[in-house]
């Protein structure tokens, strides 16, 4: 019997709308920063996008999908929703409302599908990696393929 290849949900997601991907994986019994993981695959930072989890006042949650060395700037992400203002998602919830754990997160494939924010910045590249699904792998597709498949917005969130 061959091994059973690894699928995540978001792989599974791209698939389904024949979008092309490629994904690494890499040893990483644990949660670490995107930073750390960009230093771990040797990918270069600015190509590596963290995908993080808000709940607006009116109680939605959001996605947004930002470069690994940025900070997400909340009021700039609040006007891009739509919201009065968003909050981080405590790390505690992040698996019982995306089904994704944290470090493992991704904007593909959530248990629902939530609004998501893809930073304007990755308009620029031809290739970002993201999450892909689990601790441990990286999902290499273009932004416009990411957008697609999460449903997403450009928008500016970022801290300046």
């Amino acid at each position: 019997m061959g091994k059973k290849e690894l699928k995540t949900n978001a792989m599974r997601m791209l698939e389904k709308l024949k979008i092309p991907y490629e994904y690494l994986t890499y040893e990483c019994p644990e949660f670490v920063s995107g930073i750390s993981t960009a230093d771990l695959t040797g990918l270069p930072h600015e190509l590596v996008y963290k995908t993080l989890v808000t709940t607006g006042k009116s109680g939605e949650h959001f996605v947004f999908v930002i470069p690994i060395e940025a900070e997400l700037d909340l009021k700039k992400a609040a006007r891009a929703v739509g919201e009065k203002s968003v909050e981080m998602l405590p790390v505690k919830e992040i698996t019982k409302v995306t089904g994704y754990v944290r470090g493992g997160c991704t904007a593909i494939g959530m248990k629902k599908k939530f609004p998501a924010v893809l930073d304007e910045s990755a308009r620029t590249l031809d290739r970002i990696y993201v999450s892909g699904g689990k601790i441990g792998m990286q999902l290499k597709l273009s932004p416009e393929d990411l957008k697609r498949a999460a449903g997403a917005e450009y928008a500016d969130v970022l801290q300046k």
